[in-house]
């Protein structure tokens, strides 16, 4: 069994103001790992329909489909991790794969794109799970610090991806696409230094927990821990004739997504109560979840693109690059509102007043609406030229981000309190799964938002396109968080003592 409340403090004895000294580390290896994959996600759909010339609902399936494929392979990730890796050496193995696929997608050739995303893609696969849960093991059970150390987590994964949208969209869109990939191959090897110069302070967390079977040899031939790392590598052709086959993705999307809900569900039935239902609460959350992300992630499609042709990028008399500015945007007011978040949280809990993790979400898909509402009342009071100011832009994401905070890294959080602690890198890929399935909606209903290639250069016919969808976008969301909030007590009562 592997144990997770490995820290020596007590419940009771705990300085709630000071984190473990190894959630700095983890922080800057994640951070550097976000600069490269968000600088790299912000090139993506621009780059297919501008330079590749893909008609946009191909651009968008391709997109989701990547998406989704990213955030599918932490199922496979987790469960290698749990069962022979360990945390440690899946997430050094995920980096390397990483640093591989940035490189390959700045070669400028046609084979490197799809071939360059399929190694990101499996890469992901061992290095996001695990890096969140062995955060989760710096911390005993109801630890006060938990929900504060993981929201300054995921200030490090937005710091990265702030400064990755940033600097390589300015680089891509401004000066060269392939360099642009090229300097988040970069610092995504930055990311692996950190790790590999400081995991020695992790003492004895995310070890394999089986080192003798970690040495077993597959079929009398190579040994397990090497089975797996060639076996990730034959999936990589597979991926891109998936990318090539993208209308596939519909059935493997969905199929998983079932499978995984009935596993989740077969998993339950053999556990005692109290866990069982915490096992509960935390499906229903995951597949919440699902809806929150196919929502959220238009930031990285459909979002870029109205960016580019109907939101005025003048600043200070300075004209901005969209791409960079979109995708700095919503990391941007992470960072900002990470703070606060951090400092909300347990000022609320020492008075007895912090809202519960379903409260949370529920909260989450109605700041979330309010976002995607006010995107839609600048393009109805902007409708006339069809440019919207910069500000309302900005304003939308404010709404949107104070939404994520309320879900995305209570919901890491949430999977290490709520999961056996023999299935927690298990239900972090699930977590993960549920956003693959959201990032591929996400693509679909980007698709709605698609401009015709006579009206893409033309602002006032482009934007009733946007505008529409927006606005249907807003009110799902916030109709999703109010039936969350009417399901909170049943929540709270399957959740025990954890909140």
């Amino acid at each position: 069994m592997k144990e997770f409340n490995t820290t020596t403090a007590q419940p009771g004895h705990v300085d709630d103001r000071r984190q473990p000294k190894q959630l700095y580390l983890l922080f800057f290896t994640e951070m550097w790992e976000r600069f490269s994959f968000y600088g790299m996600k912000a090139l993506l759909l621009a780059y297919m329909v501008t330079q590749l010339k893909f008609d946009e609902p191909k651009g968008y399936a391709i997109l989701g489909s990547y998406a989704a494929l990213v955030y599918t392979m932490p199922l496979f990730g987790g469960f290698m991790a749990d069962r022979f890796l360990g945390y440690r050496k899946s997430i050094l193995y995920g980096g390397i794969l990483m640093s591989i696929g940035h490189l390959v997608l700045a070669i400028p050739q046609d084979w490197s794109f799809f071939y360059g995303m399929a190694f990101i893609i499996c890469g992901n696969g061992f290095f996001k799970p695990n890096i969140s849960s062995l955060v989760g093991t710096l911390y005993t059970e109801n630890d006060p610090r938990r929900d504060s150390g993981f929201s300054l987590f995921y200030m490090g994964i937005n710091l990265g991806a702030a400064l990755g949208g940033l600097l390589c969209g300015y680089v891509g869109q401004r000066i060269n696409w392939h360099y642009g990939f090229g300097l988040a191959g970069l610092f995504m090897i930055v990311g692996l230094v950190v790790f590999v110069a400081g995991v020695r302070t992790m003492g004895e967390k995310g070890l394999p927990p089986d080192s003798a079977a970690l040495q077993r040899r597959v079929g009398g031939v190579l040994k397990t821990e090497w089975a797996i790392y060639g076996g990730t590598l034959l999936v990589i052709p597979v991926i891109v004739a998936l990318f090539h086959r993208y209308g596939i993705m519909d059935y493997i999307m969905f199929g998983l997504g079932i499978l995984s809900v009935f596993y989740i569900l077969f998993i339950a039935f053999r556990l005692e109560k109290a866990e069982k239902q915490k096992l509960y609460a935390a499906l229903a959350l995951i597949i919440f979840s699902t809806f929150f992300w196919a929502f959220y992630e238009q930031n990285s499609g459909s979002l870029n693109l109205f960016a580019m042709r109907n939101v005025n990028m003048n600043f200070l008399g300075m004209e901005l690059p969209a791409l960079s500015v979109n995708n700095f945007l919503p990391p941007g007011w992470v960072i900002v509102l990470s703070l606060f978040f951090a400092w909300l949280w347990p000022w609320l809990n020492k008075r007895g007043k912090e809202p519960s993790t379903p409260l949370k979400f529920g909260l989450s898909f109605v700041l979330m609406g309010i976002g995607f509402c006010v995107f839609y009342l600048a393009c109805r009071s902007h409708a006339a030229d069809g440019i919207i100011p910069l500000w309302t832009f900005a304003a939308g994401y404010f709404f949107i981000i104070s939404g994520e905070l309320c879900l995305s890294p209570i919901g890491l959080s949430m999977i290490t309190k709520l999961s056996p602690a023999k299935i927690v890198g298990l239900m972090m890929g699930i977590w993960f799964l549920a956003s693959a399935i959201g990032e591929f909606l996400a693509g679909k209903i980007g698709s709605l938002m698609s401009v015709p290639e006579g009206v893409q250069n033309n602002p006032v016919l482009s934007l009733p396109y946007y505008a529409a969808i927006l606005l249907k976008i807003g009110l799902g969301s916030v109709a999703l968080g109010v039936v969350l909030l009417f399901i909170v007590p049943l929540l709270r009562r399957w959740m025990g003592a954890v909140r």
